[in-house]
């Protein structure tokens, strides 16, 4: 089985439209499919989260959300506002562990890569880390999952310095990233967004292998569906060519033309 890890160089960037499109491809594929958003943030109890909106773009139900935090911040910030410590990994890495009978477990994290879950400065790396741990010790079921780390980047401005930061300390904790996927991508991309799908590769430390365009969250589950398989690479499940896909968009250097 496989765990997939989608992470993202900020918030905004379309890490749950890629957690249901990566969804989406492998229950096409006939997998048995667990979504996990460890921590969740902007959103009061009883309140549609980032998983409602898995199961609206997906059918999916088997998903699982560990701590809710209503105000619009980082994870550990939310908490500290209401005296808490925050969630304790360990706890949610045992959570997580149970789920590993189905085919492939998507973990979606809050925020960026780099965003504390809670007061011990802990965040998505060190979640992964002890559940890489967990299911790797002697006390496991004997079960060894794959892990993939997928970084979920914007293209426009800023994009290759937030790829790179982010990349950098998700390598730092040994976890890739493998793959990257541009989740918010233009009806009408500009020269910065062109340019920059061509030097994502090179920043973020992995392939571009995945491409969803602009408005795939409002689609309904069959267009939805259709959508992920044409946006993601076969190694993420879908049937995209993603260098096809950049050379179709890189734009040629200008001409020097001498001025007469």
């Amino acid at each position: 089985m496989n765990i997939v890890v989608v992470t993202g160089t900020g918030t905004g960037v379309g890490k749950t439209v890629t957690t249901a499109a990566l969804a989406a491809c492998a229950l096409r594929a006939g997998q048995r499919v667990a979504v996990v958003k460890p921590v969740q943030t902007g959103v009061r109890a009883g309140e549609p989260g980032d998983l409602a909106e898995v199961r609206r773009l997906t059918g999916l139900t088997d998903l699982h959300e560990y701590a809710r935090y209503a105000e619009p911040l980082a994870p550990a910030t939310a908490a500290r506002r209401l005296g808490e410590s925050g969630p304790d990994l360990a706890e949610l890495a045992g959570r997580i562990a149970t789920l590993l009978d189905r085919d492939l477990v998507i973990i979606e994290g809050a925020g960026g890569a780099l965003v504390r879950f809670n007061d011990q400065d802990e965040g998505i790396c060190e979640l992964v880390s002890a559940l890489r741990e967990l299911v790797r010790s002697p006390d496991s079921d004997g079960l060894t999952p794959r892990f993939q780390v997928v970084l979920v980047t914007g293209a426009g401005l800023g994009a290759l310095h937030d790829a790179a930061a982010s990349a950098a300390a998700l390598a730092s904790w040994s976890l890739g990233p493998d793959s990257l996927v541009v989740g918010d991508w233009p009806a009408e991309p500009r020269l910065a967004e062109r340019c920059n799908l061509v030097d994502l590769a090179g920043y973020g430390g992995a392939p571009v292998r995945g491409v969803l365009p602009h408005g795939a969250g409002a689609l309904g589950q069959a267009a939805f569906a259709e959508l992920a398989t044409a946006g993601l690479t076969p190694t993420l499940g879908g049937a995209l060519n993603a260098p096809d896909f950049i050379r179709a968009h890189a734009v040629p250097p200008p001409r020097n033309e001498r001025p007469r």
